[in-house]
């Protein structure tokens, strides 16, 4: 079993009175993961709001019920928590209730009502954690540190991705799971809490957005690509975005006029998922998407590392209105550094000279198959 970054913090956590929040998508983990946090308890209480027999237990709650729900209990799990109606009153209800007796674990993998319902009702209670598909530095970790066998499966992860199932699956047995993932779990949580009325426009512009990873995103052009008003538009990606299929990166600007100030891409967690949504496994050699892929993973990686240190860095892209780029930028205590992520190309990359002269002392690397391993391994990993 493949241990989880977030694990030995979350642990440092328990025992503090307040109750522990882990977000992510659908198969990523979580219910794993809140077996192993489980490990070495002696009384556990364990609740899966998948079935409407446990989500009972929590639905309109009161002291009472509540305190006598975890009485006797030294763990309580909660999973699926977004499919319990004012879950938010009822995490705060049971931390008031039961104080540092009982630790309280909940998942979730939708951040709609959760954010709206936890972090509302139960603020200050909660320690809120993220956990993605497996990382870089997991999964180097699981092959005993040896980072070689990585090397070697580079290609299949910037193909398959690298979701706890597909991982170690044949290539196969991971289009399957990755087909059935982008087939209905992918959009499930956004279907039943988002009151989305046309799923097929909903799957067309998620395939718009994997056609164009490493671009930047216009509304007005997902427009024109999906029949949807533009408001519409980005309130789907704002529901992408909270059940952790996508994420937004926005372009850096401060100083320049000529600095391009509101525009945005948008990655995919997971290389896998991606190409599933638009039915390509194709292998690199065969494909004309391999840099957009290699920079989904890379920023991908980056940004699953950001969530798991919390030190608070920030990632942009930043261009000009004359199209000078710089593809990863990251800021961290006032600190920029900015990389180029060239996955074929032999050209010597640097930093474009109006980047220089805006951000002077920003430090610059070049990340390449040949040394991708510093861009991602915990801690600083600054060029």
């Amino acid at each position: 079993m493949i241990s989880r970054t977030i694990e030995s913090r979350i642990r440092a956590d328990f025992g503090k009175g307040k109750a522990v929040l882990v977000l992510g998508a659908r198969q990523v983990g979580k219910t794993t993961l809140l077996g192993q946090l489980a490990e070495g308890e002696r009384r556990v209480l364990r609740l899966d709001c998948d079935n409407a027999d446990d989500r009972a237990l929590l639905a309109n709650p009161t002291s009472t019920r509540l305190s006598s729900l975890a009485d006797g209990v030294d763990m309580l799990l909660v999973d699926e928590a977004q499919r319990v109606p004012d879950i938010g009153l009822a995490l705060k209800m049971l931390v008031d209730a039961v104080g540092r007796k009982t630790q309280i674990v909940a998942t979730g993998s939708s951040a709609l009502e959760l954010a709206q319902g936890v972090f509302e009702s139960a603020a200050g209670r909660i320690f809120e954690y993220r956990l993605h598909p497996f990382c870089h530095a997991e999964l180097v970790a699981a092959a005993d540190g040896d980072g070689r066998s990585e090397r070697r499966l580079l290609e299949k992860r910037l193909v398959y991705g690298s979701y706890p199932e597909v991982a170690g699956a044949s290539d196969a047995d991971a289009r399957r799971i990755l087909s059935a993932i982008a087939d209905g779990a992918l959009y499930k949580d956004i279907l039943a809490l988002g009151g989305i009325r046309k799923p097929d426009v909903l799957v067309r512009l998620v395939q718009c957005l994997a056609l164009q990873v490493g671009s930047e995103v216009s509304s007005g052009e997902l427009s024109g690509m999906t029949g949807l008003d533009r408001a519409t538009v980005e309130s789907y990606i704002d529901l992408l975005e909270k059940t952790f299929v996508v994420f937004r990166l926005p372009s850096f600007a401060r100083n320049a006029r000529n600095e391009l100030r509101k525009g945005r891409k948008v990655y995919f967690w997971d290389n896998g998922v991606r190409n599933a949504v638009i039915g390509n496994f194709a292998p690199l050699a065969l494909r004309t998407d391999a840099g957009a892929l290699w920079e989904n993973r890379m920023v991908s990686e980056r940004r699953k590392m950001a969530d798991y240190a919390q030190r608070g860095a920030r990632g942009y892209f930043w261009r000009t209105l004359s199209q000078s780029e710089v593809d990863y930028v990251e800021e961290t205590d006032g600190r920029l550094s900015a990389w180029e992520l060239k996955y074929g190309s032999r050209r010597k990359a640097r930093l474009p000279a109006a980047f220089v002269a805006a951000y002077p002392g920003t430090s610059f690397g070049v990340v390449t198959p040949e040394n991708f391993e510093e861009f991602l391994e915990p801690g600083e990993a600054l060029p």
